[in-house]
């Protein structure tokens, strides 16, 4: 009687558990996860300044950029680790430059119906995205386009020659829609220049800074390209 009592015992537990195994089986048609579905943070993160709430409703919610656009153009560039150049002076005409051409490449788009810069006043240091959103409100803009440059040098001498001079540039841009806070785009491009000292150069520190400029003015030429795309199709 006892085996008896014993057989049907065991003979329930494995029918239990080949049961188990089949609905634990995500190949299974009765398959279900839905109490260990996980939809929202479980961390507790006291730092973050998004709630969960907001979180999902961001992630799960439609966005559009405003038709016609007031922009506003701000350089983050740390002034202390500025790119190579030979003197205060052709580092701002270099600056000036770079925004000059950040700025022609907005305009051509027929989206945008102003175009201003930020200054630097208006920044506070060290800048966060709370104080330049807040300066973009104050001038009326609809998006603000953040870049930083940063880049190096190489000099390869030779003998009987002119050394060979090649400049990195690393050119980030992102942009904040100043409504919603959100990053509708953002790219970083790597360029790098290689070229040799000219005759009406006076010396090798003139030939650098020219060098360093061209693989500047490389990145944000392509980054225009990829800017004019982003607003022809959002």
């Amino acid at each position: 009687m006892k085996q008896i009592i014993f057989l049907i015992t065991l003979t329930a537990l494995l029918y239990s558990c080949h049961t188990t195994g089949q609905l634990a089986n995500p190949n299974n048609p009765g398959y279900s996860n839905s109490d260990t579905l996980i939809t929202e943070s479980l961390f507790n993160d006291r730092a973050s300044t998004i709630s969960e709430e907001n979180i999902q409703k961001i992630l799960d919610g439609n966005y559009k950029l405003p038709q016609q656009l007031r922009v506003v153009i701000a350089n983050l560039e740390n002034r202390q680790q500025k790119i190579y150049s030979r003197s205060d002076e052709e580092y701002l005409k270099s600056r000036q430059s770079w925004l000059d051409l950040f700025s022609q490449k907005f305009t051509q788009s027929p989206r945008v119906s102003k175009l201003s810069i930020i200054p630097d006043l208006l920044i506070s240091k060290p800048a966060s995205f709370t104080n330049i959103r807040e300066a973009a409100v104050r001038m009326q803009a609809d998006i603000v386009v953040m870049y930083s440059i940063t880049g190096d040098l190489y000099s390869k001498y030779k003998f009987f020659t002119k050394p060979d001079i090649k400049a990195f540039s690393t050119t980030q841009l992102i942009i904040l829609d100043v409504r919603t806070g959100l990053i509708p785009f953002s790219t970083i491009v790597t360029k790098d220049f290689l070229s040799q000292r000219k005759k009406e150069e006076l010396d090798n520190l003139e030939a650098m800074n020219r060098v360093q400029n061209e693989a500047v003015l490389l990145t944000i030429n392509e980054i225009g390209q990829k800017i004019t795309s982003f607003l022809n199709t959002k």
